[in-house]
């Protein structure tokens, strides 16, 4: 396992929340939910390997996502557990966070958890299975050919929508391109994991997924399969959303977000009064 320790952004005074962003991100994404929850909540908004400030994976053995969990695992220790925040991959590392310590987390909320070796050992045949190898073989061989911009472009445009990556800055293009190395080690550390359905069917914390109208079939599927997993937790599909809704509808994302997580405190608060008025 790596020494690694991640750079994390904390603001805030309340309970612990930790937000985990998207593949090319950094925890700067969740701006605009530290912003609605900062007078309540303690945040750490923390930079995941290769992103942000937190340096690439660099052991010999391939990194898993049990790798990316291990980041989280200081701050959830510290804090006597936590409420995890995650979107796509960051999603990901959140529920798996949660399964391999249950004990340490308060509730879990996630957008489009991007699940591909649950998905793909449900069924790995279905087109939408299909279309996701596909993008991510084309994105592999770009940047074993030296390009990874045309690798980044394929990622981008393949996320959020054909001119997604012409749309963007040049300073924001050569980021992502910087990043894809990175990026690739995230469908690998996905691909390979063994988190199943009975493990997430396991988890006692509230959870709450949501999916976005207008996303990729893949995640509709992998959202469809979450639904029939944990049927006990909350599942929305958010209107005129795409993949990277956090981020396009970051306003009313945090929103619901918020509401979630007011909601879960004050619960926590009620057992609380309850259990010392016994």
């Amino acid at each position: 396992m790596s020494e690694i320790r991640a750079n994390v952004r904390t603001m805030g005074h309340g309970p612990t929340v930790v937000l985990l962003h998207s593949s090319g991100s950094s925890g700067r994404q969740w701006d605009p939910l530290v912003e609605q929850l900062r007078d309540r909540f303690r945040l750490h908004s923390v930079d995941l390997h290769g992103h942000g400030a937190t340096p690439a994976w660099l052991a010999s053995a391939p990194m898993r996502l049990a790798d990316e969990a291990a980041l989280l695992e200081p701050l959830m220790r510290t804090a006597g557990g936590v409420h995890l925040v995650g979107h796509s991959y960051g999603g990901a590392v959140a529920l798996k966070a949660a399964v391999l310590h249950p004990h340490l987390v308060h509730s879990v909320t996630v957008y489009e958890p991007v699940l591909f070796g649950l998905f793909f050992a449900f069924n790995q045949r279905d087109r939408a299975a299909s279309e996701m190898r596909i993008a991510a073989d084309s994105m592999r061989n770009w940047l074993a050919r030296g390009m990874a911009r045309q690798s980044g472009q394929r990622f981008v445009d393949f996320w959020s929508g054909a001119g997604t990556w012409k749309a963007m800055s040049p300073v924001h293009q050569e980021t992502i391109a910087t990043r894809m190395p990175s990026i690739m080690a995230h469908f690998d550390a996905l691909y390979d994991d063994s988190m199943t359905r009975q493990d997430l069917a396991a988890l006692q914390v509230p959870i709450m997924v949501l999916t976005g109208a207008r996303t990729r079939l893949t995640t509709r599927r992998i959202g469809e399969l979450l639904q029939a997993a944990m049927p006990g937790a909350t599942h929305e599909r958010l209107e005129s959303m795409g993949h990277m809704g956090p981020v396009t509808h970051a306003s009313a994302v945090a929103q619901r977000i918020a509401r979630f997580l007011d909601m879960r405190t004050a619960a926590e608060r009620t057992d609380l009064a309850q259990v010392k008025a016994a």
